[in-house]
């Protein structure tokens, strides 16, 4: 009786063993792969699968993009110049078939090809051109790389370069270089100042010769703007010097003729007065009597 009670126990081990060995679970994002005796039977969808123990081989191959980040690879570019670049590469299994068939183990293989990729485009293009055409570049080694893991079932979604270490002295000549190319830029846009602003000088001297007033209303404006910042020193144009000038010898000719101009205004002014002051004092005959006949001495 007590043996067959443990033979009982050690079948139903066994059919545990056998069926937790049989019944396979195939996530959403995985395929399925099953070979019986070594060959390939098909793929499996996800979901609970049951397989023959010790027959039957279910190779689980996950559909999700994967990154595979690309170390750091010493380059040289066209230009003869020495450089440090590193890439990220995201890629994922659209035939879990191939991807088991194919080659033995996807993520070395693909490491492998894009760091070998990576090297050869780069050292296909100048300094300049890594540096500011990393867009055809990460086109450039996507395509090479699609057309080599075709045949393992992989299809390449995306590669970027993601860093690019240079050497301290070309960084140094870089940077003088840029700032050599700042101030061109700074020099050509004083220079279109300059030239805009003479222009603009030369409009004004055109107004300013058909309106003379012009010129002194700007000297008026002038001193003003100078008289704001509360200066002890005064600076006048010389062109206001002489209009100064002319304006004292202008009010000196008006004082002059207002002068000349006053007895005559005075005979208008007082007649009577005036023909007093121009008769004689005494009579033509020298006696002293005036013509009217009458006797101013008595």
């Amino acid at each position: 009786m007590g043996l067959l009670i443990l033979v009982l126990i050690i079948a139903v081990v066994l059919a545990m063993i056998i069926l937790a060995m049989a019944i396979k679970v195939v996530r959403q994002y995985e395929r399925g792969v099953l070979f019986r005796f070594g060959k390939l039977v098909g793929t499996r969808s996800p979901g609970l699968r049951l397989i023959l123990p010790f027959v039957d081989v279910l190779h689980r191959v996950s559909l999700r993009i994967v990154t595979q980040p690309i170390q750091s690879q010493g380059i040289i570019t066209q230009d003869n110049v020495s450089v440090d670049v590193s890439a990220v590469a995201y890629f994922r299994v659209v035939d879990a078939v191939k991807s088991v068939i194919a080659i033995e183990n996807v993520d070395t293989a693909i490491n492998q090809i894009a760091q070998t990729t990576l090297r050869k485009v780069v050292g296909k293009h100048s300094l300049d051109e890594t540096l500011s055409e990393t867009d055809r570049i990460n086109l450039d080694i996507r395509e090479i790389l699609d057309g080599t893991t075709t045949e393992w079932g992989v299809e390449v979604t995306l590669v970027e370069l993601k860093d690019i270490q240079l050497p301290e002295t070309m960084k140094r000549a870089m940077a003088r270089q840029a700032e050599a190319e700042r101030e061109k830029r700074a020099k050509v846009i004083s220079a279109q100042g300059e030239s805009l602003a003479a222009a603009a000088l030369g409009d004004a001297s055109d107004t300013m010769m058909e309106h003379p007033l012009a010129l002194q209303l700007r000297n008026l404006q002038s001193l003003v703007e100078i008289g704001v910042d509360k200066n002890s020193t005064v600076v006048f144009p010389a062109p206001l010097m002489s209009t100064i000038g002319e304006l004292g010898s202008f009010l000196a000719r008006e004082k002059g003729a207002a002068a000349a101009a006053e007895p005559a205004d005075l005979i208008k002014r007082f007649p009577s007065t005036a023909a007093d002051k121009s008769l004689p004092s005494t009579a033509p005959d020298g006696t002293g009597t005036p013509p009217d006949g009458t006797d101013r001495n008595g």
